[in-house]
C-alpha cells in the first residue's frame, strides 16, 4: 500500500506532496506544502481582481498604475520612472501603458512649468473615480477571504509570506 492511500482527507495540495514523499522519499517535499498552496492562492487572487477591477472598466494594470497615483496623495502625479520604480515594469512596457491609459481618460501628462523636460503623469478625476471604486470593491471580497481568521493567524501568515518575499526580492 503506498503511503498516498494512507493520507487524510486533505486538499489537493496534500495529495500532491504525499504523491511526491511516495515516489520519492529521498526528496523533502515539504516546501510544497507552502508554495504550492501560495501559487493556487495567487491564481485565485489574480481571477478575483481582474473581476474586480474589471467591473469598473480597469485592468489589473491600469489599477496598479492608479493605485500608485493615488497613494501619492494631491496633485496625484508621479514621472514615468516613478511610476516604473512603482509598478516593476520596464521603459518601453511603462510608456505603452501610459498611452492606454491617456486614451481611456484615466490619466493625462502634464510638463512641469518651471523644466519642460519634467512630465508627470497624472490621475484624472475618472481614473481617481474608478480606483478608488475598485479599491472599495477589493477590500469587501477580500475582506471577506480572511473573515473568521484569528488576527494572531492572520499577522504570523503575513510574516513567514513578508520574509519569503524579501529572501526572493533580495535575490
Amino acid at each position: 500500500m503506498s503511503s498516498q492511500e494512507n493520507v487524510p482527507v486533505g486538499d489537493e495540495v496534500d495529495h500532491i506532496v504525499a504523491a511526491w514523499e511516495d515516489q520519492r522519499p529521498d526528496l523533502d517535499a515539504r516546501p510544497l506544502a507552502l508554495f504550492s498552496r501560495l501559487l493556487r492562492l495567487g491564481r485565485h487572487l489574480d481571477r478575483i481582481r481582474r473581476s474586480t477591477f474589471g467591473e469598473f472598466g480597469l485592468e489589473t494594470w491600469e489599477f496598479e498604475m492608479l493605485s500608485a497615483l493615488r497613494r501619492q496623495g494631491e496633485p496625484f502625479r508621479l514621472t514615468a520612472g516613478q511610476l516604473m520604480q512603482e509598478t516593476l515594469v520596464s521603459s518601453g512596457t511603462i510608456t505603452n501603458r501610459i498611452d492606454r491609459m491617456v486614451e481611456h481618460g484615466f490619466v493625462s501628462r502634464v510638463s512641469e512649468p518651471s523644466d519642460g523636460r519634467v512630465v508627470y503623469v497624472v490621475a484624472t478625476e475618472n481614473g481617481i473615480s474608478a480606483v478608488d471604486k475598485a479599491m472599495e470593491a477589493l477590500l469587501v471580497v477580500e475582506r471577506s477571504l480572511i473573515d473568521g481568521i484569528e488576527p494572531g493567524d492572520n499577522k504570523a501568515a503575513v510574516t513567514v509570506i513578508r520574509t519569503i518575499l524579501e529572501r526572493m526580492d533580495s535575490e
